[in-house]
């Protein structure tokens, strides 16, 4: 399993804060591989709100007792002293990120970006930049520079800007189809994403056109396929550098880059330091942690 996350003053007991309008409290991400299952069950709830994102795979909650199945693409709101029972099972691979907040005006700014009182499940799509907002906040919130806490704000602001804009887009009953289409899609890469994969013979081999491929994968993830594939290659190589021995040329085979200099190129674009300094971070993260 794949785990990364922040704390406030490296403290995970969560409290309520009633000096600053918005406060990021803590945040990080689980990807499951080989547990069989992360269950988490709070019956009183937390003080602080939980935003988690199901970035692939799917996540079991029980709302009301009602047991509910959210598959990625969506986000789900917990509000403070309400109940949170939800599973990951390392046989869906889920990935999933989360920030708690707090505050003394939440309601309203999440109400200013189209959050009401009574949404629990918001449809987000599966896009490599909200994934990106996460990591940025748990990088932010590890290293705690000067304005760390504002720049906190800044991200989840820009989150929330995002899913205002996807839903006012309100996608239609008749693109349902689609959007299914789309779902087997980004599900066959979650399963090959190590493999060689062409889009162009993907398309041809559903009888669709590429650019139409292309455009409604677009619309359901808010990224291309092969922006999708680069993204789940590179959280499992993450992975990969977190709980195994394997040098950076056999990750970048494992997760289907045969150049490992490509490779090292490519993580280094995308998280700001080569494979190996990755590495070398989380041993620093890990040895900083309080027992």
């Amino acid at each position: 399993m794949y785990t990364l996350s922040a704390y406030y003053h490296k403290s995970r007991v969560d409290f309520m804060d009633k000096k600053h309008p918005l406060f990021i409290g803590s945040c990080g991400t689980y990807h499951l591989y080989t547990v069989e299952k992360l269950p988490t069950h709070r019956p009183k709830g937390r003080l602080d709100y939980q935003l988690l994102y199901i970035a692939s795979g799917r996540a079991h909650f029980y709302f009301d007792g009602k047991p509910t199945v959210v598959e990625a693409g969506n986000m789900v709101l917990y509000r403070p002293r309400e109940e949170q029972r939800y599973y990951y099972y390392g046989a869906d691979q889920t990935e999933v990120y989360w920030v708690h907040f707090t505050g003394n005006n939440v309601k309203s700014f999440l109400r200013r970006y189209g959050i009401t009182d009574d949404t629990r499940i918001i449809y987000t799509g599966i896009s490599i930049e909200y994934k990106n907002l996460f990591i940025s906040m748990i990088e932010e919130l590890n290293l705690q520079q000067i304005d760390y806490e504002e720049m906190l704000i800044n991200y989840f602001t820009i989150l929330l800007i995002s899913l205002h804009r996807i839903a006012l887009q309100k996608p239609r009953k008749k693109n349902l189809q689609n959007m299914n289409d789309m779902e087997q899609a980004a599900q066959y890469f979650r399963m090959h994403y190590n493999k060689p994969i062409s889009i162009e013979d993907y398309a041809v081999s559903h009888n669709i056109s590429i650019s139409w491929f292309i455009q409604n994968f677009r619309q359901y993830a808010n990224t291309t396929p092969a922006q999708y594939v680069q993204s789940l290659r590179l959280t499992n190589a993450k992975m990969l550098l977190e709980t195994t021995n394997y040098n950076i040329t056999e990750i970048a085979n494992l997760v289907g880059y045969e150049n490992p200099l490509y490779f090292s190129r490519f993580f280094r674009k995308q998280c700001g330091m080569s494979p190996s300094q990755f590495r070398k971070q989380l041993v620093l993260n890990a040895e900083n942690c309080p027992k």
